[in-house]
């Protein structure tokens, strides 16, 4: 006999606790899964602005380096 249509219509029930452990796992990876979207999104704004202050920021003038004394 086929086990496909038995597995298909009688899908084995998980107890308490692994329904539970998977409600964890669930939550636990959505939040993980927005602070990484947030830490991202902060990430390109702060990249963003830090490429516009350097387009608009006056060059500064580099200082000339000191000769090295004679002894």
């Amino acid at each position: 006999m086929n086990e496909m249509p038995i597995n298909t219509v009688f899908q084995p029930k998980s107890s308490k606790q692994e329904a539970k452990a998977d409600v964890t796992t669930r939550v636990s990876r959505e939040i993980m899964d927005s602070e990484t979207a947030a830490r991202e999104a902060k990430t390109e704004r702060l990249r963003a602005a830090r490429l516009v202050l350097k387009a608009t920021a006056n060059p500064v003038a580099e200082t000339p380096k000191k000769m090295p004394r004679k002894r």
